[in-house]
């Protein structure tokens, strides 16, 4: 199933199918406007951007069990975290090592920091696989899968040749949302498998965007 919602300047309604009327974000280049058109190409400075290293093995294990803590109760969280100090002391600062290495020989690539842990330990389990070892005990901790069971899945992909494109959800109660911030108008397309309704997940985008727009508009913002 796939629902498209888009909003430009002479309709508030929920739109389904192309050519569905929306609402107006911004036609000149006033400081005020919501977006602004840049005469920089988006990648202009990817070239003189820093390229970050890989983390520390220990950042990237604190960051996930902050993240997991919420979710578990106490004795699900100590196995986990007994887990964790399993693989930090163990395949994991092998196979960290490893990917280190890998990453020196490869200088185009870089890694994006921050609070992020997924794509660190998505490696390290890629990095694995890849070499027969086989799956460390914190991979298979039904935690890991549980974090890992991405609701949501969005993608976006703004181009004047592209007027909105579509992505898959991941998993099989998953929404997949591919969005687009273009000059006049700011949408998207929801799709999922059979059994989730795309359209009510719309409607709650709508009313987030109409909230916004009635925000910045200093409008009140209707319950």
């Amino acid at each position: 199933m796939i629902a498209r919602l888009l909003l430009r300047s002479w309709s508030r309604g929920l739109a389904v199918g192309p050519g569905a009327p929306c609402r107006l974000l911004s036609t000149g280049f006033e400081p005020s406007q919501y977006l602004q058109r840049s005469i920089v190409p988006t990648m202009h400075y990817q070239d003189s951007l820093p390229r970050l290293p890989i983390p520390k093995l220990e950042d990237t294990i604190r960051r996930y069990l902050s993240a997991q803590k919420p979710l578990l109760d106490d004795s699900q969280f100590r196995k986990t975290e007994q887990l964790c100090k399993s693989f930090e002391t163990g395949i994991g600062k092998e196979l960290h090592e490893q990917l280190v290495a890998q990453d020196k020989q490869n200088k185009h690539t870089s890694y994006i920091s921050g609070q992020g842990f997924d794509r660190h330990l998505f490696a390290l389990r890629y990095l694995a696989a890849a070499k027969g070892i086989s799956m460390p005990e914190l991979f298979l901790d039904p935690a890991y899968r549980q974090i890992n069971h991405n609701i949501l899945s969005t993608s976006t992909l703004n181009s004047p040749a592209v007027s909105i494109g579509c992505f898959a959800p991941v998993v099989s109660d998953g929404l997949g949302i591919a969005y687009a911030v273009q000059d006049g108008w700011i949408g998207c397309n929801v799709s999922t498998y059979q059994g989730r309704d795309a359209r009510e997940f719309l409607q709650c985008v709508e009313k987030a965007l109409e909230d916004m727009f009635d925000a910045l508009e200093g409008k009140p913002i209707k319950s």
